[in-house]
């Protein structure tokens, strides 16, 4: 059974950092892409920043020069380097892989909050 465990989160005054690890145990296969997902109070879930296996990274518009993502595929692990926090960057954020052959694992979520 595959599972994701995230950790990093937690509570944060604006302009500060955090990273977010997330890390995958069991049976995968080979890793097509990497993402994290935020939801917001009363949002739905959007793509925060995702990292596709030998290619290029992509940002939402909101965090693009403040957040980086980056994964190592052999260790079935992916990071989410967020700085200059802002208030608005606060929700629960989850991890998402997704195997070549279609199938999507998601994390349990991890909290950030950010205060102004």
């Amino acid at each position: 059974q595959v599972q994701l465990v995230e950790s990093g989160g937690g509570l944060v005054q604006a302009g500060g950092s955090l990273r977010l690890s997330c890390a995958a145990s069991g049976m995968i296969g080979t890793i097509a892409l990497m993402g994290w997902y935020r939801q917001a109070p009363g949002k739905e879930r959007e793509l925060v920043a995702s990292i596709i296996t030998g290619g290029p990274t992509n940002y939402v518009d909101s965090v693009k020069g403040r957040f980086t993502i980056s994964g190592d595929n052999a260790k079935k692990t992916v990071y989410l380097q967020m700085g200059s926090l802002k208030p608005d960057d606060t929700g629960v954020y989850y991890c998402n892989i997704v195997a070549s052959w279609g199938r999507q694992y998601w994390g349990q979520g991890t909290q950030v909050t950010v205060s102004s």
